[in-house]
């Protein structure tokens, strides 16, 4: 890596490219607007498998650099198989993924050299509401969910803490987690 790569860089993240985005959603704010898709298919009992391969960005369609499948299952204990992370331990890794990816660009933004960052993301759930023994009292979804950061960066602890709060305030997951988002399912019967 040459010195001005160096210098264009920090934290891993391209400071110059991070602001010139920025810059140009300003100019021209319908450049903002994204869709992201998943396809999924059922594998046997609860396994199934996700695809993410194009999505539609910057006004215009497109793909990744690679197509990622992902495969998820129930362990044995909740009669699957194991052969994945179950949905809900997705969610988790979402959440833990989001934020750190918005606190390297924060930090990269605001000149701080992030040396580490690790984070354990941890949710209850109650499987009564998934069971339907709840007698509706106990929801199906995560009861709690906490995260915790461990980051070493050169900078004071109130600075570091501001720029996780500012993570959390960005975060598109940490949104929808928090605010809920409408979710239309449809269905065709072949």
């Amino acid at each position: 890596m040459t010195m001005i790569e160096e210098r264009a860089r920090m934290n891993g993240v391209d400071v110059a490219t991070l602001f010139a985005t920025l810059d140009a959603v300003k100019e021209t704010p319908e450049i903002a607007k994204f869709q992201f898709r998943a396809s999924n298919t059922w594998v046997a009992g609860t396994h199934s498998r996700s695809m993410f391969q194009g999505f539609h960005g910057a006004m215009q369609e497109m793909e990744h650099k690679a197509v990622t499948t992902v495969d998820s299952d129930h362990p044995a204990v909740l009669v699957g198989e194991d052969n994945g992370p179950t949905p809900v331990e997705y969610l988790l890794h979402g959440i833990a993924a989001c934020l750190t990816a918005g606190l390297a660009n924060i930090a990269a933004a605001r000149k701080v050299r992030l040396n580490s960052v690790t984070s354990t993301v941890e949710g209850d759930i109650d499987l009564l509401g998934i069971l339907g023994m709840g007698g509706g009292e106990v929801r199906n979804g995560y009861q709690a969910i906490r995260v915790k950061f461990e980051i070493d960066a050169d900078a004071d602890e109130e600075t570091v803490r501001e720029l996780v709060a500012q993570s959390q305030r960005r975060s598109a997951v940490y949104d929808v987690l928090v605010n809920g988002t409408s979710v239309d399912v449809a269905v065709s019967v072949v």
